[in-house]
């Protein structure tokens, strides 16, 4: 509970300090991701992600934006494995989780700007899935998880026209996933890449 009210009040405070020279202005975005969680058996997972953002500038390089973003991540399972004489195929971990980033972007040109910040993430769903000799299953795995993320970002974005652009970010996980983990920590990492719209 204190990390979600650490959460609301930073994203308050960052609003607050914004008496921008400018309008706040209003936007919505969405694309892909290309997710994993740390791991040496491990490899990236396909995804996507949809949300809306504010915008707050505070000069005329210096931008605030909070985000409230969807964003499905998770990992897949190098190898296969057998247990008790059956053999498990298409190992994944799906996991669910509504981020709020704070991004701070720094406004290069009129057209580029560069952008990093912290992401609070709370997961709402998890799931483990596998085949298993030749059927597929899925099992809930969220209370073997930690419900709260924490991670930074740093990211592009190119404004098209000035209400239309195209956004890449990497967000690296600076929290443990795995509740009582075992042999090392477990992070997300997220490489994003969409188009967003400003009104």
């Amino acid at each position: 509970m204190k990390k979600q009210l650490v959460c609301v009040c930073i994203v308050i405070g960052t609003m607050t300090s914004a008496q921008s020279t400018g309008k706040p202005g209003f936007g919505v975005k969405a694309g892909g991701s290309l997710s994993e969680v740390t791991g040496s058996d491990t490899r990236s997972k396909l995804g996507f992600y949809a949300g809306a953002f504010v915008t707050f500038p505070l000069s005329s390089v210096l931008t605030i934006q909070p985000e409230i973003v969807y964003s499905q991540q998770g990992t897949k399972a190098k190898n296969d494995y057998t247990f008790s004489g059956y053999k498990m195929t298409n190992v994944r971990q799906t996991l669910d989780y509504i981020n709020i980033p704070v991004m701070f972007q720094y406004n290069a040109t009129s057209e580029l700007y560069m952008e990093t910040g912290p992401e609070f993430g709370f997961l709402v769903n998890a799931k483990a899935k596998a085949d298993v000799s030749g059927h597929s299953y899925e099992s809930g795995n969220k209370d073997s998880l930690t419900t709260f993320n924490f991670g930074l970002g740093i990211g592009l974005g190119y404004k098209i026209t000035p209400n239309f652009g195209i956004n890449g970010r990497y967000m690296a996980g600076l929290t443990d996933i795995v509740k009582n983990g075992g042999t090392g920590p477990s992070k997300n990492t997220n490489v994003q890449l969409g188009l967003n719209y400003s009104f």
